[in-house]
């Protein structure tokens, strides 16, 4: 089987679970336009997930919009810059649970079993590719190019402000969901008092767009200790670098991954049920207290180097410019470069999200529920969004932002109220099902009195007639004791109820009408003896 009949295989396999097919959220109107059931932001892997997942649910007056050209969304062709991921080739999550949409069933119709055999993880590329074909064979309408720019609560839904290439476009939606990976929480940024003194040309973030190519012959200096770190690190060595010193501020070079441990179905899918106490513990110890290291592979691109070193208890204190050199100082240290990159990873900080502007202040955040045991404390943590069950922004002052319920933060800042899960592969399995559940579950509840009424004017009957079988069949027309004909005239009665039905019960941009359904027509069958014997009596 090739990519293009696993493509067919799994559209095939689709048809076998449209159970139930029926569309049932109820249209709104604001403005005499049609209000988005779900605007989902970010067309990555956790956007192009959610997607599917409402799909399964039969929601589907949604809209994927990305700020990126198609192909970039996400990180994996921009500052990713691993060759493999550490994620383990097994994972699973936006399948949901259909083999045939699997990384594994693409991976083994595109390369072979046997190559699927001889890796333990998957190429950064390679998962970028098999993102790509998730899209198409699913056929999402991600909308690339697409900017969300600002939020504004406007009565009990969102006006949602989209920059486009032609202009600014505004759209309703009844909910919002970001899922804008690892900085939508925040930012990524050098510390403040690291880069006050330096000039823009001397230094970059490490997930900027670095030109590599122009770091040869040149002294690098690289914060930070884990793959980000080493994997900038290694490119700029690739490249030609003089020299490359990788610093942090820790006593040993981090080796142990702590996400590692939390890969287990009662961390991933039940974390959140856990009192803040757990969480808070939980998160710190492995955020805080253990770094994650790099790759192995990371590692060894950069030691293959006789031009790298790296300096533990090498922290930072001060970094200042002097004819075009960056001069970075640590405790008893200093070092000269011409450029420095910062691996130091996302801040949390709400305020720095433009789509927020309007109400990032009314958010709760962890340090407005939660005080920790002395000795426990964390400013960085104390920073994070305190989220509700189904991802849901909290006010910070009960009953002054009552439309943050229905603003849903599937971004890294979960991280310390779920657990892994906005912004991971390994999480997405449990929480792009308990997201897009806790939506179904929030779009059918709020509009129950709706459901009522639609059920009071429920007529369409089942049982047609209270007449025998032989009545019925003889008032349908002396046409109906032909076999041929009365197959074709139930064919043409089921045909025009269940239209009827559902022209009634679906959403009105549903457009469906009894021309567009689709029947197997009854073939023709002899005419029973018995009729034969009849109808010559009669004549």
């Amino acid at each position: 089987m090739s990519v293009s009949q696993l493509t067919k295989r799994v559209r095939r396999e689709l048809t076998y679970l449209d159970y139930p097919a029926r569309g049932w959220t109820v249209p709104r109107f604001k403005d005499g336009v049609l209000v988005l059931d779900v605007l989902i932001v970010g067309g990555g892997q956790s956007g192009l997930g959610i997607a599917f997942g409402l799909r399964l649910e039969r929601i589907r007056n949604f809209r994927i919009i990305d700020r990126r050209r198609r192909g970039l969304e996400g990180p994996w062709r921009s500052f990713a810059r691993m060759k493999q991921l550490r994620t383990p080739k097994e994972v699973t999550g936006i399948d949901f649970g259909i083999p045939s949409l699997t990384v594994r069933a693409w991976y083994e119709e595109k390369f072979g079993k046997r190559s699927w055999d001889r890796i333990d993880t998957l190429h950064q590329e390679v998962w970028r590719s098999y993102l790509d074909w998730y899209r198409d064979v699913l056929a999402l309408p991600v909308e690339n190019d697409v900017e969300l720019m600002l939020i504004e609560p406007v009565d009990d839904i969102f006006l949602a402000h989209l920059r486009r290439s032609d202009g600014i476009e505004r759209v309703y939606a009844r909910k919002i969901v970001l899922a804008t990976g690892f900085e939508g929480s925040g930012s990524w940024r050098a510390p403040k008092s690291l880069v006050a003194e330096l000039p823009a040309d001397l230094y970059a973030h490490s997930t900027d767009d670095i030109d590599f190519r122009k770091l040869a012959g040149k002294r690098i200096g690289i914060l930070g200790a884990g793959a980000s770190a080493f994997d900038n690190a290694a490119l700029a060595l690739e490249a030609g670098a003089a020299r490359v010193d990788l610093c942090f501020r820790r006593s040993e070079m981090p080796r142990v991954n702590p996400l590692t441990w939390m890969n287990f179905a009662g961390m991933l899918g039940h974390f959140s049920e856990l009192a803040d106490l757990d969480r808070w513990r939980f998160m710190r110890h492995i955020l805080e207290e253990l770094s994650v290291p790099p790759t192995q592979d990371s590692y060894w691109r950069c030691r293959r180097f006789e031009n790298f070193a790296w300096h533990s208890d090498c922290g930072w204190s001060a970094v200042d410019a002097a004819g075009g050199i960056a001069r970075a100082r640590s405790r008893d240290r200093s070092f000269d470069f011409d450029f420095v990159i910062f691996a130091n990873g996302v801040e949390m900080d709400l305020s720095a999200r433009p789509e927020l502007a309007l109400f990032y202040e009314e958010i709760a955040l962890w340090n407005d529920r939660f005080t920790p045991p002395r000795g426990e404390e964390s400013e960085a943590l104390a920073r994070y969004p305190y989220l509700g069950r189904t991802f849901e922004f909290t006010e910070r002052h009960y009953g002054a932002a009552p439309f943050l319920r229905a603003l849903h933060n599937f971004t890294f800042g979960a991280m310390l109220s779920h657990g892994i899960s906005g912004a991971a592969i390994t999480g997405i399995k449990y929480g792009v099902r308990r997201l897009v559940n806790g939506i179904a579950r929030e779009l059918f509840c709020g509009e129950a009195a709706e459901y009522y009424r639609d059920l009071l004017s429920y007529q369409t009957p089942e049982l047609r007639t209270l007449d025998s079988a032989f009545v019925w069949l003889s008032q349908l027309g002396s046409d109906a004791v032909d076999a041929d004909s009365l197959a074709n005239q139930l064919y043409q009665h089921r045909l025009a109820t269940l239209g009827a039905s559902l022209q009634r019960s679906m959403p009105q941009h549903d457009s469906v009408s009894a021309k567009s359904i689709r029947f197997a027509r009854p073939k023709r069958t002899p005419q029973p003896a018995h009729l034969k014997k009849r109808k010559r009596r009669r004549d």
